[in-house]
């Protein structure tokens, strides 16, 4: 296995530091954080590559807050400046590991994204019998330390990049508490090992995938399962014979627990795909695709809410219309034309 040197002179680059800022910044550009630093932006890229070079580095603390749609979920902010090392980081190591990734493993990655995952479901639902679909249990908050830095050891042998990527996982703030037992733990197994990524971190994305990378290949290679596809932590295998996927569902909890993971016992589940099967906000059906129940509620909610801010002068028209082309663009990936009609013929915003 190919492992690379010699990355830290590439992170701490002038020019990658300079495209990382490009990057953490794309649609932020006038928040007050943003403005701050591109103000000072010269001393700031300077404190940057100093504290990098010098390995004075430390990240600050970040900000957290739950959402509740379409789950509850810890979500943590890292200071504007960290966010820009993030992708400094990203910007160097994430072509190394992409070479690794299969072909379906999907989220985070570019060209691998949310429609390109629907359309791949839907092609292996339709030409299949059976679907096995599964959910891994709080995936970022179990996520553990020490594998994970195996895991990227394998790849990375510099040094001074490995310094920089333990020192970001390493300050992770505390997440969900997640207590489990695996063969070979004792009672304070659970409580001994550090877990747990920040949702909101671009190299926790990154690390995540890295995280199941191996469990992909598993499944493909060892399981030989040639209908497979994985996007984050909800993945899906697909073939005509049911007593297969039963036994590769063992053989994967097994594999799992070797990560210190477990499935989510109500959301692993093996039945017909002539049933209807549920990925990513829309329910996949032998003959159509339908938006889910649950998502349309979702949807229509925000677009009240944002008739109610437009009409009391909180956001511009031009915000309005790009959060509704966006959504018009998501439901055109399903069979959805008479509800667009439904939905925005009668769509009217005013102000006051």
């Amino acid at each position: 296995m190919k492992r690379y040197g010699n990355l830290y002179p590439q992170i701490t680059d002038v020019a990658n530091l300079i495209e990382a800022i490009k990057k953490a910044q794309r649609g932020k550009r006038f928040r007050d954080n943003v403005l701050d630093f591109n103000y000072n932006l010269e001393v700031e890229l300077t404190n940057i590559k100093s504290q990098l070079e010098s390995k004075t580095y430390k990240p600050g603390s970040y900000k957290t807050f739950k959402i509740f749609e379409p789950r509850p979920r810890l979500i943590s902010a890292a200071p504007y400046r960290d966010r820009v090392i993030h992708h400094a980081i990203c910007n160097i190591i994430t072509p190394i590991f992409e070479k690794t990734f299969i072909d379906d493993s999907y989220a985070n990655r570019w060209g691998f994204g949310t429609h390109r995952a629907l359309r791949r479901f839907t092609t292996f639902a339709r030409s299949s019998r059976y679907i096995l679909q599964c959910d891994i249990k709080k995936y970022f908050p179990s996520i553990d330390h020490a594998i994970l830095k195996t895991l990227l050891h394998r790849k990375i042998k510099c040094q001074d990049t490995i310094w920089l990527i333990e020192t970001i996982i390493d300050n992770s703030n505390p997440q969900e508490p997640v207590v489990e037992h695996f063969p070979g733990d004792d009672l304070l197994s659970p409580l001994q090992r550090r877990r747990g990524l920040p949702i909101g971190n671009l190299t926790s994305q990154l690390f995540a995938n890295v995280y199941l990378n191996g469990f992909d290949h598993f499944v493909k290679e060892e399981l030989k399962c040639k209908k497979y596809l994985r996007y984050v932590d909800d993945f899906a295998l697909f073939a005509d014979d049911r007593e297969f996927l039963a036994e590769a569902q063992q053989a994967m909890a097994d594999y799992l627990a070797n990560l210190r993971l477990k499935l989510h016992p109500d959301k692993s589940q093996l039945f017909k795909t002539q049933h209807g099967a549920n990925f990513l906000g829309f329910r996949i059906l032998p003959d159509r695709i339908r938006v889910r129940n649950e998502n349309l509620r979702r949807g229509r909610r925000r677009l009240r809410q944002m008739q109610k801010d437009y009409s009391q002068g909180r956001i511009a028209f031009k915000d309005v219309t790009r959060s509704v082309k966006s959504w018009i663009a998501h439901l055109k990936h399903g069979d959805t034309w008479q509800l667009r009609q439904k939905i925005f013929t009668s769509l009217v915003y005013t102000r006051g």
